[in-house]
């Protein structure tokens, strides 16, 4: 196949990139800069200027393509609702060029968008339109389509790894050093589901080669991780102490983080192992961090 792939020069989509290559897939990967154009090249891929704000380019790269995978994301946090709605907008116009056809379209979203109760793992076949999380406008977007008779599956996303980034956990690091402290919210025990970069990337491939209508994935390897052994390893590594911080206190020291870190949100790929054959072989997350250069 010809995929369109969004993100194609981002943490994730810049290993999706070899993964379809390897298996004889053509890749047009979109990108917002020249610098970014070079390296699709030097990869070989195809480059196609356009940026999630450009609805036209996305419009555009998706006619010219077989199927298309949509991981970019604007990752400003800060800013979460609002890149949601962008997010919501861009599968829209990537829609708009696969309504009526068969070619498959998969999107991103978050594990925890599959849970179901507080305390039990979320699961593939869930979709909880009453989750508090703004990035469900991103499924809410895939299921617009799929009634447009779009082929839309989703690939959900727990924190994501390998020893230079980790999802929410990068900017975890960030807030750990500026602090002089390494902190979890209560006793730790919530947990956080993980995948290496590279298992995630070979279940994106796995995904657009089922293209499967109404599937959703989940890129989950690891189930759950507890917090405070997230923090334990930072604090060794930073060589800074570990400590307790009540809810009132988490906004403090983790800033716009803040509404992450307190939360459980275990996850199970059981079912995406069964459906797709995937089975994750990357390192875990916590060695992944053992790994990272701290200074």
């Amino acid at each position: 196949m010809r995929i369109f792939l969004t993100g194609a020069t981002g943490f994730i989509g810049a290993v999706i990139v070899p993964e379809l290559l390897h298996a004889g897939h053509q890749v047009l990967g979109m990108t917002r800069s020249d610098e970014g154009a070079r390296s699709l090249t030097a990869a070989g891929a195809e480059a196609h200027l356009g940026t999630l704000e450009d609805l036209e380019s996305l419009r555009r790269g998706a006619a010219e393509a077989d199927g298309v995978i949509h991981c970019a994301f604007d990752h400003d946090f800060s800013n979460f609702a609002a890149n949601c709605e962008k997010d919501r907008r861009a599968i829209t116009a990537l829609a708009d060029a696969l309504a009526g056809s068969k070619r498959p379209l998969v999107i991103t979203s978050g594990t925890g968008l599959g849970s179901s109760a507080p305390g039990q793992p979320a699961t593939e076949d869930v979709f909880n339109v009453k989750y508090p999380n703004p990035r469900k406008a991103s499924e809410e977007a895939g299921i617009a389509a799929g009634e447009r008779g779009v082929n839309v599956s989703v690939v959900r996303l727990p924190q994501v790894h390998d020893p230079l980034k980790q999802g929410l956990i990068t900017p975890v690091i960030e807030a750990t050093r500026a602090k002089g402290v390494s902190a979890y919210v209560g006793n730790g025990q919530n947990r956080w589901p993980a995948a290496h970069v590279s298992d995630v990337a070979r279940l994106y491939r796995l995904a657009i080669e089922k293209a499967e209508a109404g599937s959703r994935y989940h890129a989950v390897a690891e189930e759950g991780i507890p917090v405070r052994a997230i923090a334990e390893v930072l604090g060794r590594g930073l060589k800074v102490p570990v400590v307790s911080l009540s809810e009132e206190e988490a906004p403090a020291h983790f800033g716009w983080l803040g509404m992450f870190a307190g939360l459980d949100l275990p996850a199970s790929g059981a079912l995406t192992q069964e459906r797709l054959g995937w089975r994750p072989s990357g390192p875990g997350l916590l060695a992944d961090l053992e790994l990272m250069r701290w200074v």
